[in-house]
């Protein structure tokens, strides 16, 4: 296998086996040989619920000067998706680069507790010190996956016997007595209001305080592998009020409304479900939440651009890997949706971004676009390139050095959530976008370069009903694989059960 680096040593075998898939997380880790490799720190940044078009480069409306310069250095992915978008499938296909389907976390349910192969014990084996920081989301959620420490913040989530956040034991000592949801805003909620108190108690600022230790701290001589996972612009949506001043002027933009959307926004009053999935509650409501959201975006971005000063002054930042991306996007009320889990581009299309080490061959160039479909899979194996190691032949994601043979298109899902008629499989090559709905059979088809907002419906069109059948068949070859429970005498069958764990999910 050629690396990206030719002065690395591979530490495996190209197309090995997944090298951490016998030992538990707890493991000692391989030393290497005794030759000497020249592997770059690793740094992760993920975001929860950071749609595509919350960053400066794709919005004038949305302040990221720091992401803006990380941008100029790197690369953005301009065709980037979720294929489960919500927290946990999306994660899991972060953590293993498996698709859906090949981890087996269909929607929102629960991360497994070991896979064959992970992101943590992977580049430990690799070589690398490696930890982890913020949002997890993992059960049980003092689980490691091969991190050699964690700190985790939950965002008040206690699902495990005994648990509780270090953010949350942090704020216990820093602030005793002090309620760390005294804004008010619940976890889901789409309402918005300034955060309630000082903002160096805020979790974004906590999450980005730990980086920022262990970058100035490090004094190890194994590589470092860093992720920081910030839970916020996730709901709720609680800037400091420094910084929604800011967006007080700004020119906000409504929500996109498609023409096939109607009977989704029937709810009209968010005090009657402050965390509605379907509502249509107003421009004004729209875009007072997108201005706190936006502000959230921007409290991030103040702290990746300390976690990048801090990496700059250790002498780290220029033959660093570092990508920033998000877990999924968030609706903001297009088409009169909130939150994910829809098939929809505020819901599947994600920031993504790749910072790659000076001197990396076969990349696109510094400040460059990219339009390749993109995923989170195919994380996992540009940093096991970048390290010189073994991509695992069962991992499904694609390094992203080099320009050869890529998807030609992507595979997008999610098990029923929020409503019955919810539950859905959609592909899409970043120009088109078809959707086929498991419980009704109805399909929708969108033309994403001439219609990126998704207004209008081209499935019941005349004039696209080739395009439609093309989309259609790869759906039925797409979905073949999985039997006839799916597909039979080449149609895709109605489900009147949600499949929420498929059949490769670890224990199944």
């Amino acid at each position: 296998m050629q690396h990206a680096f030719p002065f690395l040593t591979t530490l495996a075998v190209a197309g090995a086996a997944c090298p951490g898939a016998a030992r538990g997380a707890g493991a000692e880790t391989p030393q290497p040989s005794g030759q000497k490799h020249r592997q770059p720190p690793i740094l992760l940044i993920v975001t929860d619920q950071q749609r595509f078009d919350a960053v400066g480069w794709c919005n004038p409306a949305v302040v990221t000067p720091a992401l803006d310069a990380l941008a100029r250095d790197g690369v953005r992915f301009t065709r980037a998706y979720s294929s489960a978008p919500s927290s946990t499938p999306a994660r899991a296909g972060l953590l293993t680069g498996l698709s859906p389907w090949g981890h087996g976390l269909l929607g929102y349910g629960r991360v497994a507790e070991h896979y064959a192969c992970e992101m943590p014990q992977l580049l430990r084996d690799a070589g690398y010190w490696t930890l982890g920081i913020g949002k997890m989301h993992w059960t049980p959620q003092n689980a490691t996956h091969g991190f050699h420490a964690t700190l985790v913040d939950e965002s008040g989530r206690e699902e495990s016997p005994y648990f509780k956040s270090d953010y949350r034991k942090w704020l216990a000592c820093k602030a005793p007595g002090v309620d760390p949801d005294a804004t008010g805003i619940g976890w889901n909620d789409h309402a918005a209001a300034a955060y309630a108190l000082p903002e160096e108690l805020h979790p974004t600022v906590w999450t980005a305080d730990r980086a920022v230790e262990a970058i100035e701290g490090y004094r190890g001589e194994a590589p470092l592998f860093l992720v920081v996972s910030f839970a916020r612009p996730h709901s709720p949506y609680d800037p400091p009020q420094r910084l929604l001043d800011r967006y007080a002027d700004r020119e906000i933009p409504g929500p996109a409304v498609g023409d096939w959307c109607a009977e989704a926004g029937r709810l009209t009053d968010p005090r009657q479900d402050p965390q509605a999935p379907y509502g249509d509650f107003g421009e004004e409501y729209v875009r007072r939440s997108k201005r706190h959201y936006y502000a959230s975006v921007t409290f991030i971005d103040e702290q990746v651009g300390r976690i990048v000063e801090a990496l700059r002054a250790r002498g780290m930042y220029d033959e660093a890997l570092i990508c920033f991306t998000s877990d999924h996007g968030d609706m903001m009320g297009d088409h009169h949706h909130w939150r994910k889990t829809y098939a929809y581009e505020g819901s599947t299309h994600i920031p993504f971004l790749v910072k790659f080490p000076a001197g990396a061959e076969r990349v696109p160039a510094a400040g460059s676009a990219d339009d390749r479909v993109v995923e989170l899979r195919d994380v996992l194996p540009t940093m096991l390139d970048a390290a010189g190691a073994a991509i695992p032949a069962e991992i499904e994601g694609l390094s992203l050095f080099g320009r050869g043979p890529w998807r030609p298109w992507l595979d997008l899902e999610h098990a029923t959530c929020y409503s019955r008629d919810n539950y859905w499989c959609a592909l899409t090559d970043g120009r088109w976008k078809y959707v086929c709905f498991l419980r009704t059979g109805a399909e929708q088809l969108f033309d994403l370069e001439a219609d990126p907002s998704e207004r209008h419906d081209l499935a019941a069109d005349p004039h696209f009903a080739a395009t439609l059948s093309l989309w259609r068949g790869r759906m039925v070859d797409h979905l073949a694989v999985r039997g006839e429970e799916w597909v039979c005498d080449g149609q895709i069958r109605l489900r009147t059960e949600t499949m929420l764990y498929g059949p490769n999910y670890p224990g199944k």
